[in-house]
């Protein structure tokens, strides 16, 4: 993912299911009767966990107000949101009293200056600002309750190599970010986002494990790391160290070249196979599905697929 662009730029270019789906595996809806052979089943001998249903702010009608919003997430199935950072604090009061009225949980906040504002510059001022950044990411998730803060640690360039981002990052986030987290009492969740950094879920478990804190976990994206690797032996491999999940799809064509994100279930991930490594790891917190926006069909379609995930089935069987 390029520096330049926003995440919901990027994805750009590229009737739910019952709650027991999310209890009970085994009471997943299989689909219509005249559904194909196969398409239905559900991945055998899940552990039945408690995974909760979120969508990213950025995924909802922007013309609406933010309780709207909140409500319309809330009526569609939706139980939490994930927020992005707000400076403006009138505007973030207005989001926390949305929350409170609609009942629709903040869970988490996307941090927003860590692309312009690496914390792996070699700047000073550009890092300073990074830092800043997660301050008030930080005063968001504090006065909205979510419990983590989403991070993209580092950013390799021709001018930051793979080692110095490593070392400034960790060093900026030891010294500077985690008694922010510690004094706020709001997690950090460390992503790979195609910043050409933790290419693999070796590195991904070394790097978290380097701080020793309460404070540091991983943000587990399936479809960021579909380029280079497996989602679920990433999710093996990190096991509990994952505190979140973000849900998109991701499709190459592997004689051009070309790829493109997809909605849930369209792509070359195997969503049946994710389900069961988070089984495993286990995983049983928040997932926040991170696609395009649109109407209310349109995200109770998505919901819909996720639920069908969560049961062991596949999301999608066109």
């Amino acid at each position: 993912m390029s520096q330049s662009f926003s995440r919901r730029d990027l994805l750009k270019t590229a009737a739910a299911l019952p709650m027991a789906t999310l209890i009970d595996p085994s009471k997943a809806r299989a689909g219509d009767a005249g559904e194909q052979a196969g398409a239905g089943q559900a991945t055998p001998a899940l552990t039945p966990v408690r995974i909760k249903r979120a969508v990213l702010v950025s995924m909802l009608p922007e013309k609406l107000s933010w309780k709207e919003r909140f409500a319309l997430a809330k009526d569609i199935g939706f139980e939490g949101i994930e927020m992005q950072t707000m400076e403006d604090q009138a505007a973030a009061e207005e989001v926390a009293h949305a929350s409170q009225e609609t009942g629709l949980v903040i869970h988490s906040v996307m941090n927003m200056a860590h692309w312009k504002y690496p914390i792996s510059s070699p700047d000073p001022e550009v890092v300073r600002k990074s830092v800043a950044g997660m301050k008030t990411s930080l005063t968001n998730a504090s006065l909205w309750k979510a419990e983590i803060v989403l991070l993209v640690p580092a950013v390799v360039t021709p001018a930051t190599s793979y080692a110095d981002a490593w070392a400034r990052s960790t060093q900026v986030i030891k010294e500077q970010l985690v008694p922010l987290a510690d004094g706020f009492k709001v997690k950090i969740g460390i992503e790979e986002v195609w910043n050409k950094f933790l290419l693999s879920p070796l590195e991904f478990t070394r790097y978290i494990d380097e701080f020793r804190s309460p404070w540091i976990k991983a943000y587990m994206d399936v479809g960021n790391v579909v380029l280079y690797g497996y989602p679920q032996d990433w999710i093996r491999t990190l096991g509990k160290r994952i505190s979140r999940l973000h849900l998109k799809d991701f499709r190459m064509d592997r004689e051009s070249g070309k790829f493109e994100w997809k909605n849930i279930g369209e792509g070359d991930i195997d969503w049946q196979a994710v389900r069961a490594a988070l089984a495993d790891a286990p995983f049983a917190t928040w997932c926040t599905t991170e696609l395009e926006g649109g109407d209310r069909a349109y995200l109770a379609d998505v919901l819909a697929r996720v639920d069908r995930f969560l049961g062991g089935f596949k999301p999608h069987s066109a």
